[in-house]
């Protein structure tokens, strides 16, 4: 009788926890969808995530960014070809095998995810200040500990911030 209701506790805990993970990200794709609205003619959010992959990966072969993206390749490649048109990313011969073609950000690209990553930053940085230092706190150990289960790679600090979002 003990572990069954130790099970159910540890069940309404994780009950709990994924409400409260699921109000949060709600509110990080309102940030994240507002940190965009500035390029939103131009990016949407899937090719943003893009942008941002090429941004911290450099020059990569589709597959592997239709992999990394979790996309399937004839997708990746509409995307590819609407940054193009866009003028934030483009194609490259692979130096290493000339059959390849690799997909990099322009630098009209590169501008773009610091601009948005940016606003981003400072959007959430406005939400984490209303906070209270020892919720703040508890709040870092809380989402580190996420980030580690999810095995998210933690994001540079601000004034080191050369991978946006800390994607690696």
């Amino acid at each position: 009788m003990v572990e069954r209701e130790s099970r159910e506790g540890a069940m309404d805990d994780v009950d709990a926890v994924t409400r409260e993970v699921l109000t949060a990200s709600r509110l990080l794709v309102a940030v994240s969808a507002r940190s965009l609205s500035a390029v939103e003619d131009r990016v949407t959010l899937p090719q943003f995530r893009m942008l941002v992959v090429l941004s911290t990966r450099g020059a990569t072969k589709l597959v592997a960014l239709a992999d990394l993206l979790h996309v399937a390749p004839s997708t990746a490649m509409r995307m590819v070809d609407r940054l193009i048109a866009a003028g934030l990313a483009d194609r490259q011969v692979n130096p290493d095998n000339r059959r390849e073609t690799l997909l990099r950000l322009t630098a009209e690209g590169r501008r773009t995810v610091e601009d948005v990553t940016a606003r981003r930053r400072t959007e959430i940085a406005a939400i984490v200040e209303r906070l209270l230092p020892e919720k703040r706190r508890v709040l870092i150990d809380a989402l580190a500990a996420f980030n580690e289960a999810g095995a998210e790679p933690p994001a540079p600090d601000a004034d080191t911030a050369p991978s946006p979002l800390g994607w690696e």
